[in-house]
């Protein structure tokens, strides 16, 4: 139970602060600048949060450019550039990990 507590403790405060923004904040407030600057938020959160598992292995070093998610995220990129659909590129970015991770493993 040691372990548990700042665990819960945690999880119940980052809940309460995510809580409180959508709460405590009107967006009616905003005045347009502002709403325009926030639209940029989720894109500038995505890729640090996917740049690190793509281009970091398990021990923090850089991976290599024949990796497979490296030609997975190029394809994904290049599909959802021409594409503008966000399943037609997450299949797309899959299945070319998948594939380059059968062939690179298996030659």
């Amino acid at each position: 139970m040691n372990i548990w507590l700042p665990l819960i403790i945690a999880g119940i405060i980052n809940y309460l602060t995510r809580l409180s923004s959508v709460l405590f904040i009107n967006p009616k407030k905003f005045n347009r600048s502002t709403k325009n600057l926030l639209t940029y938020v989720p894109s500038a959160v995505f890729p640090a949060i996917i740049f690190p598992a793509v281009f970091f292995n398990d021990y923090g070093n850089f991976v290599n450019f024949t990796d497979p998610k490296i030609f997975g995220s190029i394809i994904a990129i290049l599909v959802g550039f021409f594409s503008k659909n966000i399943i037609i590129t997450i299949i797309s970015g899959i299945l070319a990990y998948w594939i380059s991770t059968f062939f690179l493993l298996n030659y």
